[in-house]
């Protein structure tokens, strides 16, 4: 089972809340909660650039995220695809502590994207579940509009990634009902301490052009 698959009843509720978040964003079809496991690396190289006061992120053993060529060799382009990594980092973060409240979300996310975040950690914590394994994140397609303003999509391949019961520690590698490739659509804006805020964020399963 893929790690972003909770049991339907949960899964239905909180994609209605979600979807509530989306209005007048360039959402594909539904705003989701920033992917799959994390690495101890904070971000594909090591920490993003910038402020000092970053929140530090490191997960457990069994548990990575693996970007794959998440930089173009632009300073502001890489700096955005930095960020972007430690918004997903920072959401699996929170899972993994239990935690909807988490102060590095909101360093990484405002808007939208924060408001769908905390409802995707709550449904997580509302049915006991974490995950483990490993997330691949590749194919970055970034367009920077201006000095402030960027937008990324880019694929996510969960099939090496599970949920986990958290009271029992038990591993579910069942087969997927569902493809474990997603699409996500972000839109950042560069806050004033040079962070590149996750505004907007929406999801699509099973996209063929993240499945090729």
């Amino acid at each position: 089972m893929q790690r972003s698959s909770l049991p339907v009843a949960v899964a239905l509720a909180a994609s209605a809340a979600l979807l509530l978040t989306a209005c007048g964003g360039d959402a594909n079809d539904k705003i989701a909660g920033a992917g799959s496991g994390a690495s101890e690396s904070p971000s594909p190289s090591g920490s993003a650039s910038g402020p000092a006061d970053r929140p530090e992120i490191r997960f457990p053993d069994g548990v990575e995220n693996k970007f794959e060529n998440w930089q173009t060799g632009d300073p502001t382009e890489d700096a955005v695809l930095a960020d972007v990594a430690q918004t997903v980092n920072a959401v699996d973060d929170a899972i993994l502590r239990g935690d909807s409240d988490s102060a590095a979300v909101a360093y990484y996310r405002q808007g939208n994207a924060l408001v769908s975040a905390q409802k995707w950690i709550q449904a997580w914590l509302d049915e006991d579940l974490s995950f483990t394994g490993q997330t691949r994140y590749f194919n970055p397609d970034i367009k920077v509009a201006d000095k402030d303003t960027a937008a990324v999509v880019y694929c996510a391949d969960e099939s090496k990634a599970y949920n986990k019961d958290r009271k029992t520690g038990k591993v579910d590698k069942s087969p997927p009902d569902e493809s474990p490739y997603v699409t996500y659509s972000t839109q950042l804006r560069k806050n004033g301490k040079g962070v590149w805020q996750t505004t907007n964020m929406a999801s699509k399963r099973g996209d063929k052009t993240c499945a090729s």
